[in-house]
């Protein structure tokens, strides 16, 4: 079975897109800024979720007018704090009908990978704790492993790369974030495609480039599959 819209590639955010995230990243932004004396609100994290997060970091200190702050040690300190939420947090979990939709996708011939702002080693976590790898998705690439994280197009460019598609007008890229829209704009996706999941409103995301909104991500197959594949 192969998509309607010949999609060959599925290109997911982590946080609020496919994993469940009742305010962890946020949450761990403001308490490693806070910790530096600078106390931010978590709307004004929103606008720079799913960049990487140095760089995220940088703009927020920016913004709070600090030259006088070294954003690495902050950023250190963020790592560190997402590390155990990912490793200890009983709400560490898929998003509701997430796994299911992958794995109807990936029947389908459809590859499926995570991008994402977070860094190697917060990623490594998640996915081995939610057993994804070669079950539910084909590959996980972050932001710090690539030249430029988002909005630059790289990540996706490479998960095309590595699996040998060269349309990108067949690939799907899905985030909850506004970054993750103008990720999937650079990189010429066919769809760009936003979930209602996480950390955007309806109008922040509809106010970027983009094919589809969606609920959330088991709406996926429904989108992107042919009727007899969804039986």
């Amino acid at each position: 079975m192969t998509a309607m819209v010949n999609v060959e590639l599925v290109v997911l955010d982590i946080a609020g897109t496919t994993v469940s995230d009742p305010g962890f990243v946020a949450g761990a932004v403001q308490e490693a800024l806070a910790a530096v004396g600078v106390t931010i609100s978590a709307e004004c994290v929103t606008p720079v979720m799913g960049m990487p997060k140095p760089i995220a970091i940088q703009m927020l200190l920016d913004e709070e007018n600090r030259p006088d702050l070294d954003a690495k040690p902050i950023y250190e300190d963020f790592v560190v704090r997402m590390k155990q939420v990912y490793r200890e947090h009983s709400d560490v979990k898929p998003i509701e009908g997430v796994e299911e939709a992958l794995l109807k996708l990936r029947e389908a011939g459809i590859k499926i990978c995570l991008d994402t702002g977070f860094s190697q080693d917060i990623t490594e976590i998640i996915v081995e704790r939610l057993g994804w790898m070669d079950r539910v998705i084909d590959g996980a690439i972050s932001s710090d492993q690539v030249e430029n994280g988002r909005p630059a197009p790289d990540m996706i460019e490479h998960h095309m790369k590595e699996h040998g598609i060269t349309d990108p007008s067949r690939v799907a890229k899905v985030g909850d974030a506004i970054a993750d829209m103008q990720e999937g704009t650079n990189a010429g996706c066919g769809f760009v495609i936003g979930v209602l999941s996480g950390v955007s409103s309806r109008a922040e995301l509809e106010a970027q480039p983009h094919t589809h909104l969606i609920g959330s991500v088991a709406e996926l197959p429904g989108l992107l599959l042919p009727v007899e594949a969804l039986s």
